[in-house]
C-alpha cells in the first residue's frame, strides 16, 4: 500500500490503495491496542485477532471525502429525502407501527413526526442501512483518515466495548461508511449511551426491532433536551430594512425571537420573545430560502451536525404527518 499525507485543512490523498488487512505494527495501531489493554483490560491476543479481521477499504475514504451535506445545495439535498415515494413509505410505516409510535411519543414527548423523519432520512424506513462492516469502516477512518482520526479512534474504542458488553461478533455488524449502525444509524458511542430495550427482552436491537429503534431515537432526543410542544423552525423573509449579519448557518443559536425581529427578520411564531433562535440561509431551487431555527431545531442537528439534515428531517416528518392525516380523513 502507498499513501501520502498532505498538510492543510482536511486534505488526505491516496495513491494506489487497495483493500487490505489492517497493519498491526503500524505505530498508531500499536498505541491504540496498548490503550485498550491499559484502560479497558482487553486481552492482547484477542484484541489483535479482532483487529486483524478489519479490512482497510478505499471506498470508505472516498465516501467520507464528499458527504452530501457539504457537496449539495439545499434544493439538491431536499430532492433526495423529501420525495413523494419516501413520504408514502413513511405514511405506511406510521400506520403499520402506530401503537408503538404513539406509546413512545406519549411517554417521551418527542413527536411521531420527528421519529419517522429521522428513520426516513437515515435509512428510508429500514431499506438502506449501509453495506459496510462497522469494524472495517471505523478501522479505516481511525488509522487512515488523519483529518478525523481522533474521533474515529474514539468510536472504534466504543465499538469494541459495545461488542464485549452486548456479546456481539465484531465482524458481523454492518452500517454506513462512517460506522453508523442499524436502522437509526447510531454511532457506537450513541448506541452505548442512548439505545434502549423498549420490549424488555434484554436486548437493545437497533437492527431488527422497531420498538427498540423508535425508543432509542426518542431517548437520544430527550438526552439532548428536546422540549415537548415547542416549535422547530419557521420560514422567514428579510425586510427591506434588515440590518443583521449574513447567516453563517452555525449550530448554536446566537439570537432570540426578539433580537431577530428587531433586526428586520419577519417570521410567524408562538415562541416566547426570549427563545433562542438563529437565522439560516439555504440555497433552494428558486433562490435563497431563509429559516429561523429554534431550540428543537438544533437538537435535531445533534443527530447529524448539519442544518440541511435537520430541515430535511423536519420537513419529511411534517409531510408524512399530513399524508397520514389525509388518509385518516
Amino acid at each position: 500500500m502507498k499513501f501520502r499525507h498532505f498538510a492543510g485543512p482536511a486534505i488526505f490523498l491516496l495513491a494506489a490503495v487497495s483493500v487490505h488487512a489492517i497493519e498491526l505494527d503500524q505505530p498508531e495501531v500499536e498505541t491504540f491496542i496498548e490503550a485498550m489493554i491499559r484502560e479497558h483490560d482487553f486481552d492482547r491476543e484477542s484484541l489483535r485477532d479482532t483487529l486483524e479481521q478489519a479490512e482497510i477499504k478505499p471506498a470508505i475514504l472516498e465516501a467520507i471525502a464528499k458527504p452530501a451535506e457539504k457537496t449539495l445545495t439545499w434544493g439538491e439535498y431536499r430532492k433526495i429525502f423529501v420525495t413523494r415515494e419516501r413520504i408514502r413509505a413513511g405514511a405506511e410505516f406510521w400506520r403499520e407501527h402506530a401503537d408503538t409510535l404513539n406509546d413512545i411519543s406519549t411517554a417521551t414527548g418527542v413527536p411521531i413526526e420527528i421519529l419517522v423523519g429521522i428513520i426516513g432520512v437515515e435509512t428510508y424506513f429500514g431499506r438502506i442501512t449501509g453495506k459496510y462492516r462497522v469494524l472495517d469502516a471505523l478501522a479505516t477512518l481511525a488509522f487512515l483518515y488523519p483529518p478525523r482520526a481522533t474521533f474515529f479512534r474514539a468510536e472504534l474504542e466504543q465499538y469494541l466495548l459495545l461488542v464485549r458488553e452486548e456479546g456481539m461478533q465484531a465482524i458481523e455488524a454492518t452500517g454506513s461508511y462512517a460506522g453508523a449502525m442499524g436502522r437509526p444509524q447510531f454511532m457506537p458511542s450513541s448506541y452505548r449511551a442512548y439505545a434502549v430495550d423498549s420490549t424488555g427482552d434484554g436486548k437493545r436491537d437497533i437492527w431488527n426491532n422497531w420498538d427498540d429503534v423508535a425508543g432509542s431515537i426518542a431517548n437520544f432526543f430527550l438526552a439532548h433536551r428536546w422540549k415537548p410542544g415547542e416549535e422547530v423552525t419557521a420560514q422567514a423573509i428579510l425586510a427591506n430594512n434588515w440590518r443583521g449579519s449574513p447567516p453563517d448557518n452555525g449550530l448554536t443559536p446566537q439570537d432570540t425571537v426578539r433580537s431577530l425581529s428587531r433586526q428586520g427578520v419577519l417570521f410567524a411564531t408562538n415562541m416566547p420573545a426570549d427563545s433562542d433562535s438563529q437565522l439560516l440561509a439555504l440555497e433552494g431551487d428558486e433562490g435563497t430560502e431563509h429559516w429561523v431555527g429554534f431550540h428543537n431545531f438544533f437538537v435535531i442537528t445533534r443527530y447529524n451536525r448539519s442544518v440541511m439534515y435537520a430541515l430535511a428531517v423536519h420537513q419529511l416528518g411534517q409531510e408524512i404527518a399530513i399524508e397520514v392525516s389525509a388518509d385518516a380523513s
